[in-house]
């Protein structure tokens, strides 16, 4: 089997951590979405298991896990064009997982940059789970065989593990079972910044509030919280070089880039000269018009939470439909005695 007959597929996961905001918007919930719109079979799970790496409240776990699927479905995304998923639901991600623990080098995993971030100088107390963490995401990638991921630019090192994984996986025993997965980064905000300070990346443990556009804000929050963004003085430029070195003016640029579809540079000839005073209220308009109605699809939707669990059922009946396969595959190509069904 050469690796031009995989079937192309898109998968991307994650974490239900809570309070989704805007940069989980447009770095992740909007491409997934345009994603859905190229005919091409896409699937898109809520990664638990990797959110119990490190300890969660159960109560608030199964809430966020719910309010992630929500928004999936409030941004756009169709359960009937798209498999949603909900990661523990799915055995066959586990049973892969052990199997790249087996493959994966531990030399590898330490040198995960997100590894060093979490565990820090407190290695010795992190899970083992925290370490084993990017062999579980390869295997979420590789048991649907999966060609494309669209993921941020902090989740480049670990495309390139799942790839060094499945390269190793099929040189061990001489297959060419599992895709080199290309990671997909494109278009602008694919790294949304703090409102509150242009070098930081938008974050839900901010501990400021405002820092960040929760995708459960009413409009006058969303507008207050944009007048109220950290800027410079200056005009804004009319090219995108003169963004260089003014991280918030950029940041509030690329964001309305995203909003509207556009270039940066197709906005900056557009405001270039305007003020902020100008600029912002039009960015507010945006912004109250492209999440409002996210805000009240997914607060519908947390208010019919069997409808949520009926989607993740039916997705997680379709994903093993071609899991299961996969996994039987590679149990076969291992050596290992697969029940007839998994």
């Amino acid at each position: 089997m050469s690796e031009t007959s995989f079937t192309p597929r898109v998968f991307s996961g994650i974490q239900p951590s809570g309070n989704l905001h805007l940069g989980n918007y447009l770095g992740a919930l909007k491409r997934f979405v345009d994603w859905q719109s190229r005919d091409v079979e896409s699937i898109y799970c809520m990664v638990d298991l990797h959110a119990i790496t490190v300890w969660q409240d159960p109560a608030d776990l199964k809430k966020a896990t719910r309010e992630l699927c929500a928004g999936f479905i409030a941004a756009g995304l169709d359960p009937e064009k798209s498999i949603l998923i909900n990661q523990s639901q799915v055995p066959e991600h586990a049973q892969l997982a052990w199997i790249f623990n087996c493959v994966a080098r531990m030399g590898w995993m330490q040198r995960m940059t997100q590894w060093k971030d979490k565990a820090g100088k407190n290695q010795q107390n992190a899970s083992l789970g925290l370490l084993a963490y990017p062999s579980l995401m390869a295997a979420d990638i590789l048991i649907y065989h999966a060609t494309h991921v669209p993921v941020g630019e902090d989740q480049k090192q670990h495309l390139e593990l799942t790839r060094d994984i499945a390269t190793k996986f099929n040189h061990d025993y001489g297959v060419d079972f599992f895709p080199l997965t290309e990671p997909v980064i494109e278009g602008a905000a694919t790294r949304v910044m703090s409102l509150r300070d242009g070098s930081k990346k938008m974050s839900k443990s901010d501990p400021s509030d405002a820092s960040r556009i929760n995708l459960t804000d009413d409009a006058d929050t969303i507008a207050k919280k944009i007048r109220k963004a950290k800027t410079d003085p200056e005009a804004l430029p009319s090219e995108a070089k003169g963004l260089e070195e003014r991280p918030e003016a950029r940041n509030l640029v690329n964001i309305y880039a995203a909003l509207s579809g556009q270039t940066v540079d197709q906005v900056l000839a557009d405001v270039g000269g305007k003020q902020f005073s100008e600029f912002k209220p039009m960015l507010a308009d945006l912004a109250v018009e492209k999440m409002s109605p996210i805000t009240t699809e997914m607060a519908r939707l947390m208010e019919n939470q069997d409808e949520i669990d009926k989607i993740l059922a039916r997705g997680s009946e379709r994903a093993r439909e071609i899991t299961a396969p996969i996994l039987r595959k590679t149990y076969d190509i291992v050596g290992m005695v697969a029940p007839v069904e998994i």
